[in-house]
Protein backbone atom coordinates (compact mmCIF):
# COMPACT_ATOMS: atom_id res chain seq x y z
CA UNK A 1 0.00 0.00 0.00
CA UNK A 2 1.26 3.47 -0.90
CA UNK A 3 0.18 7.01 -0.03
CA UNK A 4 -2.06 8.39 -2.78
CA UNK A 5 -1.01 11.88 -3.91
CA UNK A 6 -2.85 11.74 -7.25
CA UNK A 7 -4.98 9.31 -9.21
CA UNK A 8 -3.02 6.76 -11.23
CA UNK A 9 -3.03 6.97 -15.02
CA UNK A 10 -4.94 4.40 -17.00
CA UNK A 11 -2.78 1.55 -18.29
CA UNK A 12 -5.12 0.76 -21.20
CA UNK A 13 -3.17 0.95 -24.44
CA UNK A 14 -4.54 2.70 -27.54
CA UNK A 15 -7.06 0.46 -29.24
CA UNK A 16 -5.61 1.16 -32.69
CA UNK A 17 -2.37 -0.51 -31.56
CA UNK A 18 -4.05 -3.86 -30.92
CA UNK A 19 -3.20 -6.51 -33.52
CA UNK A 20 -5.94 -7.09 -36.07
CA UNK A 21 -7.95 -10.30 -35.70
CA UNK A 22 -10.72 -11.60 -37.96
CA UNK A 23 -14.11 -11.52 -36.24
CA UNK A 24 -17.36 -13.34 -36.89
CA UNK A 25 -20.54 -11.82 -35.46
CA UNK A 26 -23.02 -14.46 -34.27
CA UNK A 27 -26.37 -12.70 -34.09
CA UNK A 28 -27.57 -9.58 -35.88
CA UNK A 29 -29.55 -7.66 -33.27
CA UNK A 30 -29.11 -4.23 -31.68
CA UNK A 31 -26.01 -4.96 -29.59
CA UNK A 32 -24.30 -6.67 -32.54
CA UNK A 33 -24.71 -3.46 -34.55
CA UNK A 34 -23.41 -1.32 -31.69
CA UNK A 35 -20.37 -3.58 -31.36
CA UNK A 36 -19.54 -3.50 -35.07
CA UNK A 37 -20.06 0.27 -35.32
CA UNK A 38 -17.72 1.01 -32.41
CA UNK A 39 -15.07 -1.56 -33.35
CA UNK A 40 -14.88 -0.48 -37.00
CA UNK A 41 -14.53 3.19 -36.00
CA UNK A 42 -11.89 2.85 -33.29
CA UNK A 43 -9.78 -0.24 -33.99
CA UNK A 44 -8.02 -2.17 -36.75
CA UNK A 45 -10.08 -5.29 -36.06
CA UNK A 46 -11.50 -6.96 -39.17
CA UNK A 47 -15.19 -7.86 -39.09
CA UNK A 48 -15.04 -10.74 -41.55
CA UNK A 49 -18.47 -12.32 -41.35
CA UNK A 50 -21.93 -12.18 -39.82
CA UNK A 51 -24.21 -15.10 -39.09
CA UNK A 52 -27.94 -15.44 -38.47
CA UNK A 53 -30.56 -18.20 -38.51
CA UNK A 54 -31.98 -16.37 -41.54
CA UNK A 55 -29.88 -15.76 -44.67
CA UNK A 56 -31.77 -12.57 -45.54
CA UNK A 57 -31.10 -11.10 -42.08
CA UNK A 58 -27.43 -12.05 -42.34
CA UNK A 59 -27.22 -10.45 -45.78
CA UNK A 60 -28.90 -7.25 -44.60
CA UNK A 61 -26.64 -6.93 -41.55
CA UNK A 62 -23.51 -7.56 -43.62
CA UNK A 63 -24.59 -5.01 -46.23
CA UNK A 64 -25.35 -2.38 -43.61
CA UNK A 65 -21.95 -2.66 -41.94
CA UNK A 66 -19.76 -3.47 -44.94
CA UNK A 67 -19.04 -7.06 -43.91
CA UNK A 68 -17.74 -9.38 -46.61
CA UNK A 69 -19.42 -12.69 -45.74
CA UNK A 70 -22.90 -13.54 -44.51
CA UNK A 71 -24.00 -16.96 -43.27
CA UNK A 72 -27.56 -18.20 -42.95
CA UNK A 73 -26.72 -20.55 -40.07
CA UNK A 74 -24.61 -20.26 -36.94
CA UNK A 75 -23.04 -23.63 -37.68
CA UNK A 76 -21.65 -22.35 -40.99
CA UNK A 77 -20.32 -19.21 -39.30
CA UNK A 78 -18.35 -20.97 -36.59
CA UNK A 79 -16.88 -23.47 -39.07
CA UNK A 80 -15.56 -20.74 -41.38
CA UNK A 81 -11.81 -20.98 -41.76
CA UNK A 82 -11.14 -17.25 -42.06
CA UNK A 83 -12.43 -16.30 -38.58
CA UNK A 84 -10.30 -16.05 -35.44
CA UNK A 85 -12.86 -14.88 -32.86
CA UNK A 86 -16.63 -15.26 -32.57
CA UNK A 87 -18.61 -12.51 -30.85
CA UNK A 88 -21.85 -14.07 -29.55
CA UNK A 89 -24.61 -11.45 -29.55
CA UNK A 90 -27.81 -13.49 -29.39
CA UNK A 91 -30.38 -13.21 -26.55
CA UNK A 92 -29.29 -14.39 -23.08
CA UNK A 93 -31.10 -17.71 -23.18
CA UNK A 94 -29.16 -18.68 -26.32
CA UNK A 95 -25.68 -17.79 -25.10
CA UNK A 96 -25.05 -21.23 -23.63
CA UNK A 97 -25.90 -23.07 -26.83
CA UNK A 98 -24.09 -20.68 -29.15
CA UNK A 99 -20.94 -20.36 -27.05
CA UNK A 100 -20.63 -24.14 -26.86
CA UNK A 101 -21.12 -24.29 -30.64
CA UNK A 102 -18.26 -21.85 -31.25
CA UNK A 103 -15.96 -23.39 -28.65
CA UNK A 104 -16.49 -26.88 -30.06
CA UNK A 105 -15.41 -25.48 -33.43
CA UNK A 106 -12.16 -24.36 -31.80
CA UNK A 107 -12.88 -20.64 -32.06
CA UNK A 108 -11.94 -17.99 -29.51
CA UNK A 109 -15.14 -16.48 -28.08
CA UNK A 110 -16.33 -13.18 -26.66
CA UNK A 111 -19.92 -13.52 -25.42
CA UNK A 112 -22.20 -10.59 -24.70
CA UNK A 113 -23.11 -10.15 -21.05
CA UNK A 114 -24.47 -11.88 -19.12
CA UNK A 115 -22.40 -14.94 -19.93
CA UNK A 116 -25.40 -17.22 -19.39
CA UNK A 117 -28.74 -17.26 -17.60
CA UNK A 118 -27.44 -19.19 -14.60
CA UNK A 119 -24.30 -20.44 -12.89
CA UNK A 120 -24.69 -24.01 -14.13
CA UNK A 121 -24.64 -22.93 -17.77
CA UNK A 122 -21.69 -20.62 -17.17
CA UNK A 123 -19.56 -23.29 -15.51
CA UNK A 124 -20.11 -25.65 -18.44
CA UNK A 125 -19.01 -22.95 -20.90
CA UNK A 126 -15.90 -22.05 -18.89
CA UNK A 127 -14.95 -25.70 -18.49
CA UNK A 128 -15.20 -26.33 -22.24
CA UNK A 129 -13.12 -23.25 -23.09
CA UNK A 130 -10.39 -24.36 -20.69
CA UNK A 131 -10.51 -27.91 -22.01
CA UNK A 132 -10.26 -26.70 -25.61
CA UNK A 133 -7.45 -24.26 -24.76
CA UNK A 134 -9.11 -21.28 -26.46
CA UNK A 135 -9.72 -17.72 -25.31
CA UNK A 136 -13.10 -17.02 -23.69
CA UNK A 137 -14.48 -13.89 -22.04
CA UNK A 138 -17.72 -12.17 -21.11
CA UNK A 139 -18.27 -8.88 -22.94
CA UNK A 140 -19.18 -6.80 -19.92
CA UNK A 141 -17.63 -3.79 -21.58
CA UNK A 142 -17.60 -1.56 -18.49
CA UNK A 143 -14.63 -3.41 -17.04
CA UNK A 144 -12.55 -2.83 -20.18
CA UNK A 145 -12.82 0.98 -20.02
CA UNK A 146 -9.80 3.15 -19.11
CA UNK A 147 -11.95 4.56 -16.29
CA UNK A 148 -12.25 1.14 -14.70
CA UNK A 149 -8.54 0.47 -15.01
CA UNK A 150 -7.99 3.56 -12.86
CA UNK A 151 -10.58 2.27 -10.40
CA UNK A 152 -8.89 -1.14 -10.38
CA UNK A 153 -5.63 0.50 -9.35
CA UNK A 154 -7.46 2.42 -6.61
CA UNK A 155 -8.99 -0.82 -5.29
CA UNK A 156 -5.62 -2.59 -5.43
CA UNK A 157 -3.85 0.26 -3.61
CA UNK A 158 -5.85 -0.28 -0.44
CA UNK A 159 -6.62 3.44 -0.16
CA UNK A 160 -10.33 2.73 0.35
CA UNK A 161 -9.58 0.54 3.35
CA UNK A 162 -12.18 -2.11 4.01
CA UNK A 163 -15.13 -1.67 1.68
CA UNK A 164 -18.11 -1.49 4.01
CA UNK A 165 -20.95 -0.73 1.62
CA UNK A 166 -21.68 -0.49 -2.10
CA UNK A 167 -24.86 1.19 -3.35
CA UNK A 168 -25.96 0.51 -6.94
CA UNK A 169 -28.99 0.89 -9.19
CA UNK A 170 -29.90 0.88 -12.88
CA UNK A 171 -33.29 1.60 -14.45
CA UNK A 172 -34.44 2.29 -18.00
CA UNK A 173 -37.73 2.77 -19.77
CA UNK A 174 -38.20 0.13 -22.45
CA UNK A 175 -41.19 -0.23 -24.81
CA UNK A 176 -43.52 -3.19 -24.48
CA UNK A 177 -42.38 -4.49 -27.87
CA UNK A 178 -38.81 -4.97 -26.59
CA UNK A 179 -37.54 -8.52 -26.07
CA UNK A 180 -36.96 -7.65 -22.40
CA UNK A 181 -40.70 -8.20 -21.83
CA UNK A 182 -40.57 -11.74 -23.25
CA UNK A 183 -40.27 -14.48 -20.59
CA UNK A 184 -39.18 -16.95 -23.30
CA UNK A 185 -36.01 -14.87 -23.71
CA UNK A 186 -35.15 -14.62 -19.98
CA UNK A 187 -36.63 -11.14 -19.96
CA UNK A 188 -36.87 -8.66 -17.13
CA UNK A 189 -34.25 -6.15 -15.96
CA UNK A 190 -32.02 -8.48 -13.95
CA UNK A 191 -29.87 -9.84 -16.76
CA UNK A 192 -30.08 -6.90 -19.17
CA UNK A 193 -29.57 -4.01 -16.75
CA UNK A 194 -28.83 -5.66 -13.42
CA UNK A 195 -25.70 -7.46 -14.59
CA UNK A 196 -23.79 -4.16 -14.41
CA UNK A 197 -24.47 -3.38 -10.74
CA UNK A 198 -24.37 -7.03 -9.71
CA UNK A 199 -20.94 -7.49 -11.32
CA UNK A 200 -19.63 -4.47 -9.39
CA UNK A 201 -21.07 -5.81 -6.14
CA UNK A 202 -19.61 -9.26 -6.68
CA UNK A 203 -16.23 -7.76 -7.55
CA UNK A 204 -16.03 -5.63 -4.42
CA UNK A 205 -17.87 -7.75 -1.85
CA UNK A 206 -17.67 -11.27 -3.27
CA UNK A 207 -20.55 -13.70 -3.69
CA UNK A 208 -22.99 -12.71 -0.95
CA UNK A 209 -23.48 -14.76 2.19
CA UNK A 210 -27.10 -13.61 2.37
CA UNK A 211 -29.57 -11.88 0.03
CA UNK A 212 -32.98 -10.45 0.87
CA UNK A 213 -35.18 -8.65 -1.61
CA UNK A 214 -38.48 -7.96 -3.26
CA UNK A 215 -39.55 -8.21 -6.88
CA UNK A 216 -42.65 -7.02 -8.73
CA UNK A 217 -44.11 -9.20 -11.49
CA UNK A 218 -45.05 -7.50 -14.74
CA UNK A 219 -48.22 -8.49 -16.62
CA UNK A 220 -46.03 -9.71 -19.49
CA UNK A 221 -44.82 -12.57 -17.32
CA UNK A 222 -41.35 -11.20 -16.54
CA UNK A 223 -40.09 -9.46 -13.42
CA UNK A 224 -40.65 -5.72 -13.84
CA UNK A 225 -38.47 -4.39 -11.06
CA UNK A 226 -36.63 -5.56 -7.98
CA UNK A 227 -34.55 -4.37 -5.06
CA UNK A 228 -32.17 -6.42 -2.95
CA UNK A 229 -29.79 -6.07 -0.03
CA UNK A 230 -26.79 -8.38 0.10
CA UNK A 231 -24.32 -9.11 2.89
CA UNK A 232 -20.95 -10.83 2.68
CA UNK A 233 -19.39 -13.06 5.32
CA UNK A 234 -17.77 -10.01 7.00
CA UNK A 235 -21.13 -8.32 7.41
CA UNK A 236 -20.52 -5.67 4.75
CA UNK A 237 -23.53 -4.65 2.71
CA UNK A 238 -24.40 -4.00 -0.92
CA UNK A 239 -27.67 -2.80 -2.40
CA UNK A 240 -29.03 -3.13 -5.92
CA UNK A 241 -32.24 -2.10 -7.61
CA UNK A 242 -33.24 -2.30 -11.25
CA UNK A 243 -36.38 -1.44 -13.18
CA UNK A 244 -37.91 -1.52 -16.66
CA UNK A 245 -40.28 1.33 -15.92
CA UNK A 246 -38.15 4.47 -16.20
CA UNK A 247 -34.70 5.99 -16.42
CA UNK A 248 -32.86 6.33 -13.11
CA UNK A 249 -29.51 8.02 -12.36
CA UNK A 250 -27.80 4.63 -12.76
CA UNK A 251 -25.28 5.59 -10.18
CA UNK A 252 -23.19 3.90 -7.54
CA UNK A 253 -21.22 4.73 -4.42
CA UNK A 254 -18.41 2.68 -2.92
CA UNK A 255 -17.81 3.38 0.76
CA UNK A 256 -14.66 2.23 2.51
CA UNK A 257 -13.08 2.91 5.87
CA UNK A 258 -10.47 5.07 4.15
CA UNK A 259 -12.37 6.71 1.31
CA UNK A 260 -15.42 6.82 -0.92
CA UNK A 261 -15.84 6.63 -4.69
CA UNK A 262 -18.71 8.66 -6.17
CA UNK A 263 -19.64 8.72 -9.86
CA UNK A 264 -20.60 11.91 -11.69
CA UNK A 265 -22.78 10.13 -14.25
CA UNK A 266 -23.86 6.55 -15.01
CA UNK A 267 -21.29 4.41 -13.24
CA UNK A 268 -21.02 1.81 -16.00
CA UNK A 269 -20.35 4.25 -18.87
CA UNK A 270 -17.33 6.36 -19.75
CA UNK A 271 -17.43 9.41 -17.48
CA UNK A 272 -16.04 11.12 -14.41
CA UNK A 273 -15.78 9.99 -10.80
CA UNK A 274 -14.38 11.28 -7.52
CA UNK A 275 -12.32 9.60 -4.83
CA UNK A 276 -12.76 11.38 -1.50
CA UNK A 277 -11.04 10.71 1.82
CA UNK A 278 -13.12 9.95 4.87
CA UNK A 279 -13.46 12.66 7.52
CA UNK A 280 -10.18 12.80 9.37
CA UNK A 281 -8.22 11.28 6.51
CA UNK A 282 -6.57 7.89 6.44
CA UNK A 283 -3.12 6.41 6.45
CA UNK A 284 -3.07 6.58 2.64
CA UNK A 285 -4.82 9.88 1.86
CA UNK A 286 -4.85 13.35 3.46
CA UNK A 287 -7.97 14.54 5.28
CA UNK A 288 -10.38 16.35 3.00
CA UNK A 289 -8.66 15.17 -0.18
CA UNK A 290 -10.80 14.80 -3.30
CA UNK A 291 -9.22 13.29 -6.41
CA UNK A 292 -11.24 13.63 -9.62
CA UNK A 293 -11.05 11.51 -12.74
CA UNK A 294 -12.34 13.58 -15.65
CA UNK A 295 -13.57 12.38 -19.02
CA UNK A 296 -16.67 13.12 -21.08
CA UNK A 297 -19.71 10.93 -20.58
CA UNK A 298 -19.91 8.35 -23.35
CA UNK A 299 -22.00 5.39 -24.39
CA UNK A 300 -21.54 2.23 -26.48
CA UNK A 301 -19.90 3.93 -29.46
CA UNK A 302 -17.33 5.64 -27.23
CA UNK A 303 -16.47 2.61 -25.15
CA UNK A 304 -17.43 -0.83 -26.42
CA UNK A 305 -14.42 -1.11 -28.73
CA UNK A 306 -12.03 -1.40 -25.79
CA UNK A 307 -13.16 -4.97 -25.18
CA UNK A 308 -12.42 -5.98 -28.77
CA UNK A 309 -8.94 -4.46 -28.60
CA UNK A 310 -8.24 -6.27 -25.32
CA UNK A 311 -9.41 -9.60 -26.77
CA UNK A 312 -7.10 -9.10 -29.75
CA UNK A 313 -4.12 -8.37 -27.51
CA UNK A 314 -4.85 -11.43 -25.38
CA UNK A 315 -5.33 -13.82 -28.28
CA UNK A 316 -2.22 -12.54 -30.06
CA UNK A 317 -0.30 -12.96 -26.82
CA UNK A 318 -1.48 -16.51 -26.26
CA UNK A 319 -3.65 -15.69 -23.24
CA UNK A 320 -6.82 -17.69 -22.65
CA UNK A 321 -8.62 -15.04 -20.61
CA UNK A 322 -8.36 -11.35 -19.80
CA UNK A 323 -7.52 -9.73 -16.46
CA UNK A 324 -10.15 -7.10 -17.29
CA UNK A 325 -12.89 -9.69 -16.86
CA UNK A 326 -11.46 -12.98 -15.54
CA UNK A 327 -13.64 -16.03 -16.02
CA UNK A 328 -13.82 -16.63 -12.27
CA UNK A 329 -15.21 -13.09 -11.87
CA UNK A 330 -17.92 -13.86 -14.43
CA UNK A 331 -18.77 -17.03 -12.51
CA UNK A 332 -19.02 -15.07 -9.26
CA UNK A 333 -21.43 -12.67 -10.94
CA UNK A 334 -23.54 -15.58 -12.18
CA UNK A 335 -23.57 -17.14 -8.71
CA UNK A 336 -24.73 -13.80 -7.27
CA UNK A 337 -27.46 -13.46 -9.92
CA UNK A 338 -28.68 -16.95 -8.99
CA UNK A 339 -28.96 -15.91 -5.34
CA UNK A 340 -30.88 -12.77 -6.30
CA UNK A 341 -33.33 -14.83 -8.37
CA UNK A 342 -33.85 -17.18 -5.45
CA UNK A 343 -34.49 -14.26 -3.10
CA UNK A 344 -36.96 -12.52 -5.42
CA UNK A 345 -38.74 -15.49 -6.97
CA UNK A 346 -37.56 -14.93 -10.55
CA UNK A 347 -37.95 -18.05 -12.67
CA UNK A 348 -36.21 -18.53 -16.04
CA UNK A 349 -37.46 -22.08 -16.66
CA UNK A 350 -39.56 -20.92 -19.61
CA UNK A 351 -36.44 -19.44 -21.20
CA UNK A 352 -34.56 -22.69 -20.72
CA UNK A 353 -37.06 -24.34 -23.03
CA UNK A 354 -36.53 -21.77 -25.78
CA UNK A 355 -33.53 -23.07 -27.70
CA UNK A 356 -34.26 -22.09 -31.31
Amino acid sequence: MTFLKALPASRVKPAMEAPALRWGILGTGWIAGKFVESVKAHTKQIITAAGSRDQDKANAFAARWGIESAYGSYEALVEAGDIDVIYVATPHNLHHRHVLLALEAGKHVLVEKPMAIDYAQATEMVALARRKGVFFAEALWTFFLPKFDVLEQIFDSGVLGEIKSVYTEYGEYLPRTHRIFDPRLAGGPLLDLGTYPVALLAKLLGVPHAVVGLGQPDPSGVNGQLAVVMQNDRGNIGTMSTSLYGFTPTNAAIVGTGGTVRFSSEFHLPGAFELASVDGGSALMDSGTVHRYDEPRGAHFEGIYYEAAEVARCVAGGKLETPCRPLDASLETMATLDKIRAATGIDFSEANLTLV
